[in-house]
């Protein structure tokens, strides 16, 4: 059941981005991908400067991963957000990313 309502809201996200821009759409989805991600890092990565810590994220994402978490948005982060989360984290440029942005922040 919980499957079938997740699944529907999904495809009803879907209809809704499909009638925008292609540039509307990828907001949309960065948006409800930036949403589902926001209590995994605080919740995963304390102390860590959220905006830019997600800004990172976010920048660095493929077009797959943020359309997982444009899905996840829906109803709440999962163990697949986290998963998707650490795999961004580890990318090189998002590493790169959050020591140029996250560290001063934290500095402050």
């Amino acid at each position: 059941m919980f499957r079938l309502i997740r699944h529907s809201l999904v495809a009803a996200a879907l209809a809704i981005l499909v009638a925008c821009t292609p540039q509307a759409q990828d907001q949309i989805a960065r948006n409800a991908a930036r949403s589902a991600l926001t209590p995994v890092v605080s919740e995963q990565f304390p102390g860590v400067p959220l905006q830019p810590a997600l800004d990172c994220l976010i920048d660095n994402a493929n077009a797959q991963q943020i359309r997982a978490l444009a899905a996840d948005a829906v109803l709440g982060p999962t163990e697949s957000t986290l998963q998707i989360a650490k795999d961004i984290a580890s990318k090189p440029e998002t590493l790169r990313c959050l020591a140029i942005n996250g560290l001063p922040a934290l500095l402050r």
